[in-house]
């Protein structure tokens, strides 16, 4: 591979800085390609165009991850609308406004619902945003913040569940490491003991509920939801919400629609199949342990046959129960697809610029500016700042994972330092970056299912992401460094947490019209 030094920081970054000047996704990463094609056709600009077109977009599309991610998207959306159009997601709304009350009461609910969905960050994305977004409208939650909380309850959790899609990924990665050094140790026990040294991720996650229970935000956040709550705008004007008017404005039956707990059975079904597919795939229907199995599937394929199964079983459920006519099924679906049309093509562009940027090593490069001597106790530190780079310029926390893994556990155990806490920190360092990169697939797929503005997601989350951030290196990474347990302080984090949201915060009051509202449904349900 040639070696582009600083030319190859270039892609990438343009594609983020014209993201946020411009707030049009698609021209700012196709312009990034186009850039780093150009650089690798000699600083031809035709040919740059060409394999732009030709080599790069195709090849993310010959991928077969990413055609499975793809139909996995376009079907479970299909499945959304399929339920959306029944009236089934309508009357899931009017179940829990009358038990969520109040914009705080939504915000918990819905972080609960991300705790339940921790078996892939993707379904934990698309399940939690589209299923909760009407009960957030309702109550004048901004979509901003609705797209806050299903971020940082994805990967956030999906990373340290016990069992997941990521588990075993994480795990090859310190399995490689550990086989090359000569360590014996047992991998699943190494992980296990990781988890509570994720301070960013375990910040991130308690900072959501936070917030949520003091109904206090800051920065961009607390302006937009002022805005929706004082002037009813869920959006900003002149937005542009990732997911089309066919789901957002659906129109469903006003008479014998399914109801609330109809909605939850086509979600549930995708939830065991998922679970189920996971152990089958990875073998274990040929005796490998649930751990092993999962670690060992392919999840890709698993969504698709949950998605499919999902999509099956509303369809059924909603021609069976005489609610939709098959044709009303099919535009149903139809409609939920094309919801996705803008965020299949943010994805397909995000990951031809991932092509672009491999061939250009950028990530390599980024590693050995960073790279250098540091004292034993900043290893944790500094490790957990280069994935947080090298995701937010990549957009993918498993690409992170892969380059910084094998640096991260030589350097720990060479210096010195201590290794189980420098592990933790890569592992959580690259969601730290993905949170803040408005190139990340699943900061991406957050904007869709909660239909915000991508770039406004991202605007209004980076200001709690670098809160979690900053947090987790004073009162966690540092004093881990240095040899202080988690258990000390991962308390002493969350204190940090609460009295800092305490002090940056400031109350976001209930509008006039969701007061009136909940006074109506009191009254109509005494």
């Amino acid at each position: 591979m040639s070696e582009y030094g600083v030319l190859s920081i270039l892609p990438p970054l343009l594609a983020i800085i014209l993201a946020w000047w411009s707030r049009e996704v698609l021209i700012s990463l196709f312009i990034g390609i186009l850039v780093g094609a150009t650089i690798l056709a000699d600083f031809n600009p035709l040919v740059g165009f060409m394999r732009t077109v030709d080599t790069y977009m195709v090849n993310s599309l010959t991928d077969s991850w990413n055609v499975s991610i793809l139909l996995f998207l376009l079907t479970l959306a299909g499945m959304v609308g399929i339920i959306s159009r029944s009236g089934a997601t309508q009357a899931v709304a009017d179940y829990l406004a009358k038990k969520a009350k109040t914009a705080r009461k939504a915000q918990i609910a819905t972080w609960f619902m991300g705790l339940l969905i921790f078996f892939d960050d993707y379904a934990n994305t698309l399940i939690v945003g589209n299923t909760m977004r009407s009960i957030t409208d309702k109550l004048k939650i901004s979509r901003e913040k609705l797209a806050y909380i299903v971020d940082c309850t994805a990967a956030p959790v999906t990373s340290m569940a016990l069992i997941s899609t990521w588990v075993g990924y994480e795990m090859g990665l310190i399995q490689d490491a550990f086989t090359k050094l000569g360590i014996e140790r047992n991998i699943y026990a190494t992980f296990l003991q990781t988890v509570p040294y994720r301070f960013y991720s375990v910040f991130a996650l308690f900072l959501v509920l936070i917030i949520a229970s003091l109904g206090k935000d800051y920065g961009p956040m607390y302006d937009a939801e002022m805005r929706a709550r004082k002037e009813g705008k869920l959006l900003r004007d002149d937005a542009t919400p990732m997911a089309s008017k066919e789901l957002t404005e659906m129109k469903t039956p006003d008479e014998n629609a399914l109801n609330w707990y109809d909605a939850f059975i086509p979600i549930v079904s995708v939830i065991i199949i998922t679970l189920i597919g996971l152990w089958y795939n990875g073998g274990g229907a040929e005796g490998a342990t649930i751990r092993k199995a999962f670690g060992d599937a392919d999840s890709s394929v698993v969504l698709l046959w949950a998605s499919f199964g999902g999509t099956i079983i509303a369809a059924l459920m909603s021609f069976g129960k005489r609610v939709l006519s098959i044709e009303e099924v099919m535009e149903a679906w139809i409609d939920g697809a094309k919801s996705l049309a803008i965020a299949s093509a943010i994805l397909i562009l995000a990951w031809s610029l991932g092509g672009v940027i491999d061939e250009l090593g950028t990530a390599n490069y980024i590693v050995k500016l960073t790279k250098g001597v540091v004292p034993p106790f900043l290893v944790p530190t500094m490790m957990f700042v280069l994935p947080c780079v090298v995701a937010f310029a990549t957009g993918t926390s498993w690409g992170a994972n892969a380059i910084i893994m094998p640096l991260a556990i030589p350097m720990a155990v060479k210096l010195g330092a201590p290794l189980t806490p420098t592990i933790g920190a890569v592992l959580t360092g690259c969601v730290f970056g993905d949170h803040c990169s408005p190139i990340s697939d699943t900061t991406i797929m957050s904007s869709t299912s909660s239909a915000a503005d991508h770039i406004d997601h991202v605007k209004t989350q980076i200001p709690y992401a670098i809160t979690a951030g900053v947090i987790a290196v004073v009162f966690g990474f540092i004093p881990a460094g240095l040899g202080i347990s988690a258990v000390f302080l991962v308390p002493i984090g969350l204190i940090a947490l609460y009295v800092t949201v305490n002090l940056l915060g400031k109350e976001v009051s209930e509008s006039k019209e969701v007061i009136e509202s909940q006074e109506t449904v009191e009254a109509s349900s005494s």
